[in-house]
Protein backbone atom coordinates (compact mmCIF):
# COMPACT_ATOMS: atom_id res chain seq x y z
CA UNK A 1 0.00 0.00 0.00
CA UNK A 2 2.51 2.30 0.70
CA UNK A 3 3.92 2.13 -3.03
CA UNK A 4 0.04 2.68 -4.53
CA UNK A 5 -0.10 6.27 -3.59
CA UNK A 6 3.52 7.34 -5.49
CA UNK A 7 2.38 5.02 -8.54
CA UNK A 8 -1.32 6.74 -8.15
CA UNK A 9 0.09 10.28 -8.55
CA UNK A 10 2.79 9.30 -11.33
CA UNK A 11 -0.04 7.93 -13.38
CA UNK A 12 -2.51 11.19 -13.17
CA UNK A 13 1.55 13.47 -14.05
CA UNK A 14 1.97 11.08 -16.70
CA UNK A 15 -1.04 10.16 -17.81
CA UNK A 16 -2.60 14.28 -18.02
CA UNK A 17 0.76 15.46 -19.64
CA UNK A 18 0.84 12.55 -22.23
CA UNK A 19 -3.31 13.42 -23.26
CA UNK A 20 -2.64 16.86 -23.45
CA UNK A 21 0.60 16.39 -26.09
CA UNK A 22 -1.79 13.76 -27.61
CA UNK A 23 -4.42 16.82 -27.37
CA UNK A 24 -1.49 19.16 -28.78
CA UNK A 25 -0.40 16.98 -31.75
CA UNK A 26 -3.97 17.15 -32.54
CA UNK A 27 -4.30 20.60 -32.70
CA UNK A 28 -0.98 20.88 -34.70
CA UNK A 29 -2.00 18.37 -37.64
CA UNK A 30 -5.81 20.48 -38.14
CA UNK A 31 -3.91 23.85 -38.10
CA UNK A 32 -1.33 22.38 -40.85
CA UNK A 33 -3.99 19.86 -42.39
CA UNK A 34 -7.02 21.10 -41.74
CA UNK A 35 -8.20 17.85 -40.77
CA UNK A 36 -9.52 17.80 -36.93
CA UNK A 37 -9.02 16.26 -33.79
CA UNK A 38 -11.98 13.73 -32.67
CA UNK A 39 -14.84 14.77 -31.52
CA UNK A 40 -14.43 13.76 -27.70
CA UNK A 41 -18.36 14.64 -27.80
CA UNK A 42 -19.75 11.51 -29.91
CA UNK A 43 -16.83 9.59 -27.36
CA UNK A 44 -19.06 10.89 -24.63
CA UNK A 45 -22.36 9.94 -26.17
CA UNK A 46 -21.30 6.64 -26.83
CA UNK A 47 -20.38 6.25 -23.07
CA UNK A 48 -24.06 7.57 -22.48
CA UNK A 49 -25.39 5.09 -24.68
CA UNK A 50 -23.03 2.06 -23.35
CA UNK A 51 -25.61 1.02 -20.83
CA UNK A 52 -28.38 0.15 -23.78
CA UNK A 53 -26.31 -0.37 -26.56
CA UNK A 54 -22.61 -0.89 -27.09
CA UNK A 55 -22.24 -0.73 -30.90
CA UNK A 56 -23.90 2.04 -33.22
CA UNK A 57 -24.07 2.25 -37.12
CA UNK A 58 -23.44 6.02 -37.11
CA UNK A 59 -22.36 8.02 -33.66
CA UNK A 60 -23.18 11.17 -35.22
CA UNK A 61 -26.85 10.41 -36.07
CA UNK A 62 -28.14 9.24 -32.69
CA UNK A 63 -29.13 11.55 -30.85
CA UNK A 64 -26.73 13.66 -28.70
CA UNK A 65 -27.21 13.40 -24.60
CA UNK A 66 -26.74 15.99 -21.92
CA UNK A 67 -23.20 16.47 -20.86
CA UNK A 68 -21.72 14.41 -23.90
CA UNK A 69 -18.43 16.97 -24.20
CA UNK A 70 -17.74 16.96 -20.45
CA UNK A 71 -18.23 13.23 -20.16
CA UNK A 72 -16.49 12.60 -23.80
CA UNK A 73 -13.16 14.77 -22.18
CA UNK A 74 -13.49 12.95 -18.84
CA UNK A 75 -13.20 9.65 -20.49
CA UNK A 76 -9.85 10.57 -22.73
CA UNK A 77 -8.20 11.99 -19.71
CA UNK A 78 -9.13 8.89 -17.64
CA UNK A 79 -8.17 6.90 -20.43
CA UNK A 80 -4.51 8.88 -20.46
CA UNK A 81 -4.12 8.47 -16.92
CA UNK A 82 -5.34 4.47 -17.09
CA UNK A 83 -2.85 3.90 -19.80
CA UNK A 84 0.38 6.08 -18.15
CA UNK A 85 -0.54 3.14 -14.68
CA UNK A 86 -0.28 0.22 -17.12
CA UNK A 87 2.98 1.20 -18.36
CA UNK A 88 4.12 1.76 -15.23
CA UNK A 89 3.15 -1.46 -14.16
CA UNK A 90 4.50 -3.46 -17.55
CA UNK A 91 8.27 -1.38 -16.88
CA UNK A 92 8.09 -1.00 -13.52
CA UNK A 93 7.95 2.98 -11.59
CA UNK A 94 11.90 3.13 -11.69
CA UNK A 95 11.28 3.39 -15.49
CA UNK A 96 10.39 7.32 -14.29
CA UNK A 97 13.97 7.63 -12.70
CA UNK A 98 15.35 6.87 -15.83
CA UNK A 99 12.78 7.51 -18.68
CA UNK A 100 13.40 5.31 -22.38
CA UNK A 101 11.97 6.88 -24.94
CA UNK A 102 11.89 3.81 -27.23
CA UNK A 103 9.75 1.69 -24.75
CA UNK A 104 7.80 5.00 -24.29
CA UNK A 105 7.18 5.73 -28.46
CA UNK A 106 6.73 1.78 -28.40
CA UNK A 107 3.60 1.48 -25.87
CA UNK A 108 1.85 4.35 -27.26
CA UNK A 109 1.77 2.81 -30.58
CA UNK A 110 0.43 -0.38 -29.17
CA UNK A 111 -2.20 1.11 -27.71
CA UNK A 112 -3.80 2.05 -31.33
CA UNK A 113 -5.52 -1.15 -30.60
CA UNK A 114 -7.81 0.28 -28.68
CA UNK A 115 -9.46 2.32 -31.12
CA UNK A 116 -9.07 0.10 -34.16
CA UNK A 117 -10.65 -2.78 -32.67
CA UNK A 118 -12.97 -1.36 -29.84
CA UNK A 119 -13.82 2.66 -30.33
CA UNK A 120 -14.00 2.82 -33.84
CA UNK A 121 -15.96 -0.35 -34.82
CA UNK A 122 -18.46 1.03 -31.99
CA UNK A 123 -18.97 4.28 -33.17
CA UNK A 124 -19.51 2.89 -36.30
CA UNK A 125 -16.44 3.39 -38.07
CA UNK A 126 -15.48 -0.21 -38.69
CA UNK A 127 -12.41 -1.90 -37.81
CA UNK A 128 -9.13 0.36 -38.07
CA UNK A 129 -11.80 2.99 -39.80
CA UNK A 130 -12.73 0.60 -42.91
CA UNK A 131 -15.72 2.38 -43.25
CA UNK A 132 -14.61 6.11 -42.94
CA UNK A 133 -14.20 7.72 -46.77
CA UNK A 134 -10.35 7.41 -45.90
CA UNK A 135 -9.65 4.32 -44.15
CA UNK A 136 -5.67 4.79 -44.59
CA UNK A 137 -5.40 8.22 -44.18
CA UNK A 138 -7.37 7.38 -40.66
CA UNK A 139 -5.30 4.62 -39.55
CA UNK A 140 -1.74 6.91 -39.82
CA UNK A 141 -3.81 9.83 -38.12
CA UNK A 142 -4.39 7.85 -35.16
CA UNK A 143 -0.61 5.88 -35.45
CA UNK A 144 0.45 9.29 -35.43
CA UNK A 145 -2.20 10.57 -32.32
CA UNK A 146 -0.89 7.31 -30.67
CA UNK A 147 2.48 8.03 -31.07
CA UNK A 148 2.23 11.58 -29.80
CA UNK A 149 0.82 9.93 -26.77
CA UNK A 150 3.76 7.84 -26.07
CA UNK A 151 5.89 11.18 -27.14
CA UNK A 152 3.88 12.98 -24.29
CA UNK A 153 4.70 9.84 -21.85
CA UNK A 154 8.40 10.50 -21.99
CA UNK A 155 8.49 13.83 -22.28
CA UNK A 156 5.91 14.38 -18.99
CA UNK A 157 8.52 11.52 -16.80
CA UNK A 158 11.19 14.39 -18.15
CA UNK A 159 9.49 16.56 -16.64
CA UNK A 160 8.94 14.93 -13.44
CA UNK A 161 12.72 14.33 -13.08
CA UNK A 162 13.12 17.91 -13.39
CA UNK A 163 10.62 18.90 -10.84
CA UNK A 164 11.48 16.29 -8.46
Amino acid sequence: MNEFWPWLGDSLVLGIGATLICDLWGQLVRLVTGIPPLDWRLVGRWIGYMPRRFVHDSIGVVQPIRGEKVLGWSVHYLTGVVLAAAMLGLFGVAWLEKPNLLQALGFGLITVVLPFFIMQPALGAGVAASRTPRPTRARLLSLCTHGAFGLGLWASAIVINFLC
